[in-house]
């Protein structure tokens, strides 16, 4: 009886490390920025204003001290009706690039703004309606109406996201997304952007470092972010629910009456 005793502790001993080593093992896959140091101090790369593309929806603004002058060059505001309800909401109506990266602007025609950011477009517009003699005093407000983002795969809330800034970073929309589930492979997250007719898929490890040095950590506009399953959840999709409980149930019963068999053959 002593001797039964003495097996049991040590098979409880065993379980109680395996267990540990398990879990140990499971915190190195999903805790993220591992081998970041405390308190060292790392440049932040500043080039990352949002450039306007093909397809990009603009909102251009001009003001004026003067609001006669400014009124040829700013888009009429449209009402809409809110779903079934008898309020209406105003937005401006926005400028399409098009597939030659240009838009049609009051007074000045095609503009090419394809390339260049926010900044850059609201500059060269100041500059010639002030060179051009038209607004002496223009305040030009140039702002993105279509700028989104997607995140899809293990993560708790997937779906599309519409940013009202400039940058959001690869870490802010995964977190928009309420974060990878346990599920999702912290070392295989891909970025996906199309650029001039041009696919391009970049993958991330969110345990590293190192993806504060990815071009693809300042996301764009209209990116995906996709985040792989592991392998248990790619198992779970081949094999239902109430077939995983059964199969583990019959393994758990079978080792039990194995271990049985040996202690009492002892």
């Amino acid at each position: 009886m002593r001797k039964r005793l003495i097996r049991l502790r040590l098979l409880g001993y065993l379980a109680v490390i395996v267990c540990m080593c398990v879990a140990c093992t499971s915190s190195r896959k999903v805790l993220y920025l591992q081998d970041v140091k405390p308190m060292v101090k790392q440049q932040i790369d500043e080039a990352y204003e949002v450039k306007i593309h093909k397809d990009d929806m603009l909102a251009i603004m001009i003001n004026s001290k003067n609001p006669e002058l400014a009124l040829p060059f700013n888009m009429p505001l449209v009402s809409y009706q809110v779903g079934y309800q008898s309020s209406y909401n105003q937005r401006i109506l926005g400028y399409l690039v098009d597939s030659d990266g240009c838009i049609d602007f009051p007074i000045f025609g095609r503009l090419h703004v394809a390339g260049m950011t926010r900044k850059e477009l609201t500059k060269y517009i100041k500059q010639r309606l002030v060179e051009e003699d038209y607004i002496k005093d223009p305040v030009v407000t140039v702002q993105f109406l279509n700028f989104k983002i997607s995140v899809i795969g293990e993560v708790n809330r997937p779906g599309s996201f519409d940013i009202n800034s400039d940058r959001i970073t690869l870490l802010e929309a995964i977190s928009k997304a309420g974060d990878l589930t346990i599920f999702g492979r912290r070392d295989r997250v891909a970025v996906i952007r199309e650029v001039d007719g041009e696919r391009t898929i970049v993958y991330h490890d969110l345990r590293s470092s190192d993806i504060f040095q990815s071009p693809y950590y300042y996301l764009q506009q209209n990116d995906i972010v996709y985040v792989e399953p592991n392998r248990t959840k790619a198992a779970q999709s081949r094999i239902n629910q109430n077939n995983t409980v059964g199969v583990w149930t019959s393994v758990i019963s079978v080792l039990t009456s194995i271990v049985t068999l040996i202690l009492v053959a002892k």
